[in-house]
């Protein structure tokens, strides 16, 4: 089985101003960094972001960045059970729709097939879901959906 999954969302902005709100570190800390970010998404740079529910602020090496169309990251995979620490591959994609909306796509993929890569996988699944409708919130709306929402 290969642990790796695929989630979209279609955000009612142009991708200019969608890709802006993943790279820029004051903008993503908004909506979705609920402890900050810090560092812009560019091609070799690494950021950290910092989730206040999680202890400490997560590396994430950005692996390339192609404007308004891709970001390619990777971090590491949380794998408790793991013999040695891994890495998994975040795949972000933003499309412009024929409406004017922007389609994005975040994939992941990496996990050990362990029962903990597995539970791994499904929580960042479920979080990469939560990130892109607080990110409609936030583009759209200017509304920050996670606040008070964890601790």
């Amino acid at each position: 089985m290969d642990l790796k999954f695929e989630v979209s969302g279609r955000i009612n902005r142009p991708v200019s101003e969608v890709f802006e709100a993943v790279v820029n570190p004051d903008k993503l800390s908004a909506y979705f960094t609920t402890g900050g970010a810090k560092g812009r998404i560019e091609t070799g740079a690494i950021v950290t972001w910092d989730f206040s529910d999680f202890p400490g602020a997560f590396p994430v090496h950005v692996v390339e960045v192609e404007k308004d169309k891709r970001i390619i990251l990777k971090w590491d995979a949380h794998d408790p059970a793991a013999s040695a620490p891994y890495q998994t591959t975040v795949t972000m994609r933003f499309e412009p729709t024929d409406d004017g909306r922007t389609l994005v796509t975040i994939a992941e993929e990496g996990w050990r097939e362990t029962p903990a890569g597995l539970k791994s996988s499904y929580g960042n699944c479920s979080g990469w879901m939560q990130m892109l409708c607080a990110m409609k919130a936030y583009v759209e709306h200017g509304i920050n959906l996670r606040e008070g929402m964890y601790k």
